[in-house]
């Protein structure tokens, strides 16, 4: 439900999903969420807003390693709170509704990165991060035999990461 025109509104949807999502977000999380995933905004205004929210200091950069990541900030949250009324409750509820059932999803793709690359040897090296909004709370690198078992770990790492991370954290810190 995109509403056209509304720039202020518009304004306040992006301030809604980072208050509902409750953790730094990366630009490409936001246009996923607001405008592949769902129709809440059209592309361009999403990339405009997002910068504009920014320059009006209703949100603010957080420095990270790799993709750079958003957060509302106290005066982003005082707006929302004063004028949220004006997101049409339907849009509202929507929102909440499919945050609260794919907010684990995103926080994933964002949080957990994979990559690999060939050896001279023929073999493998395959990255794999959890990335926390100051630094990495894990980093993997290791070699592996072939192609198709690099290609089976980077596409199983979004899914497997935080079950990995606890093995790791349990095995060495009991």
């Amino acid at each position: 439900m995109q509403i056209k025109g509304e720039t202020s509104v518009n304004k306040l949807i992006l301030l809604f999903v980072f208050d509902k999502m409750e953790s730094p977000l990366t630009e490409r999380t936001l246009l996923d969420l607001c405008t592949s995933s769902n129709a809440w905004l059209n592309y361009m205004d999403c990339m405009v807003l997002i910068h504009r929210l920014q320059s009006d200091g209703f949100i603010c950069e957080i420095p990270s390693e790799d993709d750079t990541l958003y957060t509302i900030t106290p005066e982003g949250r005082e707006t929302l709170a004063n004028f949220y009324i004006n997101i049409p409750r339907s849009l509202r509820e929507e929102i909440s509704r499919y945050i609260k059932n794919n907010s684990a999803r995103f926080r994933n793709k964002q949080e957990c990165k994979a990559d690999y690359y060939q050896n001279k040897d023929g073999t493998y090296t395959v990255f794999l991060k959890i990335l926390a909004p100051v630094q990495p709370m894990l980093e993997l690198k290791f070699v592996v035999p072939d192609k198709k078992t690099a290609n089976y770990i980077y596409k199983k790492w979004e899914d497997k990461a935080s079950e990995m991370y606890s093995a790791v954290y349990e095995t060495l810190v009991d």
